[in-house]
């Protein structure tokens, strides 16, 4: 017992020995790497965790099945795998998520946390590896290299999932959007300028469009990472684990997880190349642009509530202002705009991790499912308050909207197939200059007669392809 009254047991690894704490299910590896990764001051994610527990449990079966790992050792691996997978012992694994050495530490953390609850199971103390050890027993037939990018795969997958059930949530809730809002007609903009009308519900119906398209893309970034090297070791060549394992061990982790998952067809392409990642990475960055995009029209159209475009109103979520009094601000869709910005940083990391990758191994993993699994988490979450705290509670002021429509002179565009370009310009620039309504001019200069004005001005007409059908100057004529 040491002056902190800490019981301590002595390990010793290639370095030389250590203590480690007695209760401490980790042992002088993990240690090690605590001591020398001090990054972040944060833990491994914990569907990291889970995933390399899966892989652990999955390859003691194997191991067992083609008797390379005798049944009470196995038993007692995959009792405390399943223990670590339930959300035991997750304190146990202490090493930072941003580390040296291409995530052998976490491999080594997994490792000895797992001999040492097994070594319990079957009545030993911990640090007795002569009953089961780290490296030869739960480790055995592996290597950091096929082990750390295989539950990389595995935790990315599970929040994918995660990420795609909010956004088909707040496709739902766009679309919910359209449809209330199909009758509002407001003024459409490009540039910020007054272009031509659109109803506020297709513009809601275009954000779900683009969050469909988003929906889509997750399916192939889960298809990019179901391929795993599992099996492989050092180099993808397979050397140390026995050719039955390599064979079995992928289809015993789908049979595990419930998952589709299937063995790299080039096992050293898949060891030492990182493009998946990296795609996955853009497929998450493209939504954050899509996010971002729409926040900022939400900001945009909510904008005022008198001074600004006014169009339609935000959920008030909390006071805006700690000195004007009544501020409201749209403290959601700005979270949503942080998130995709942060997202979009974390895409160029692991594009420059992806890259920096040398021969036959890439060791910079470990930044790669720190910033990917940020990026989907934080996304995942953005989306959910993005849909419980603002689309499901946005109205239109409808009798705004179409007062902007009426003053705007938007419309000459409709009127262009009928007197020309020209003499609509020239009514445009009247209307500007005098404040008239393009409506009240064209009249007054007989250009078009009531019915045929009233017809061509109708607001949903023209949030529609065509104009009635027919030709305009057939319209005139007839």
């Amino acid at each position: 017992m040491k002056e902190d009254g800490k019981k301590y047991r002595l390990e010793h690894d290639s370095i030389g020995e250590k203590e480690v704490p007695e209760d401490a299910y980790y042992g002088v590896q993990t240690l090690r790497a605590y001591e020398n990764f001090n990054i972040t001051g944060l833990k491994m994610h914990p569907e990291l965790i889970n995933s390399v527990a899966q892989i652990k449990k999955a390859a003691a079966i194997t191991n067992f099945e083609v008797g390379e790992l005798d049944k009470r050792r196995a038993s007692a691996i995959t009792q405390a795998c399943d223990e670590i997978i339930a959300g035991k012992l997750h304190d146990q694994f202490i090493v930072d998520p941003i580390q040296g050495g291409a995530g052998t530490s976490l491999n080594m953390n997994a490792n000895e946390v797992i001999a040492n609850r097994a070594i319990e199971i079957l009545g030993g103390k911990k640090g007795d590896y002569k009953l089961v050890n780290p490296n030869d027993h739960v480790n055995f037939g592996q290597s950091t290299n096929d082990v750390f990018p295989s539950c990389g795969k595995m935790a990315a997958l599970k929040l994918l999932g995660n990420a795609q059930e909010q956004l088909k949530r707040l496709e739902e809730a766009l679309m919910a959007k359209a449809k209330e809002f199909d009758s509002v007609i407001k003024m459409g903009r490009t540039q910020l300028q007054d272009a031509v009308p659109i109803r506020l519900g297709q513009e809601f119906h275009a954000y779900a469009s683009a969050i469909r398209r988003d929906i889509r893309r997750f399916d192939n970034a889960k298809e990019e990472i179901r391929c795993l090297n599992l099996g492989g070791t050092a180099i993808g060549t397979g050397l140390n684990a026995d050719v039955q394992y390599f064979h079995r061990v992928v289809k015993n982790m789908s049979t595990l997880t419930g998952e589709e998952l299937v063995q790299s067809y080039d096992m050293i392409d898949a060891t030492q190349n990182l493009d998946s990642y990296a795609a996955v990475s853009g497929i998450v960055k493209n939504c954050a642009v899509n996010l971002s995009k729409m926040s900022n029209d939400l900001r945009l159209m909510s904008s005022g509530p008198r001074t600004g475009f006014g169009e339609i109103n935000l959920p008030a979520r909390q006071n805006g202002s700690s000195i004007m009094p009544g501020k409201v601000n749209p403290v959601i869709p700005e979270v949503v705009n942080q998130v995709a910005f942060n997202i979009i940083g974390n895409d160029v990391t692991i594009t420059m991790a992806a890259e920096a990758g040398q021969l036959e191994l890439n060791a910079f993993e470990p930044i790669i499912f720190y910033n990917l699994f940020e990026s989907i988490e934080t996304l995942t979450y953005a989306v959910k308050t993005l849909v419980d705290n603002c689309i499901t509670g946005i109205t239109a002021n409808k009798e705004h909207c179409r007062k902007q429509v009426e003053n705007s002179i938007g419309v000459i565009t409709a009127i262009c197939p009928y007197v020309g370009y020209e003499t609509a310009a020239n009514i445009a620039k009247e209307a500007l200059r005098t404040g008239r309504q393009v409506r009240d001019l064209i009249l007054e200069k007989g250009l078009m007669d009531q019915e045929q004005l009233n017809t061509v001005l109708d607001p949903y007409t023209m949030t529609e392809p065509g104009i009635l059908g027919k030709d305009p100057m057939e319209q005139l004529r007839g």
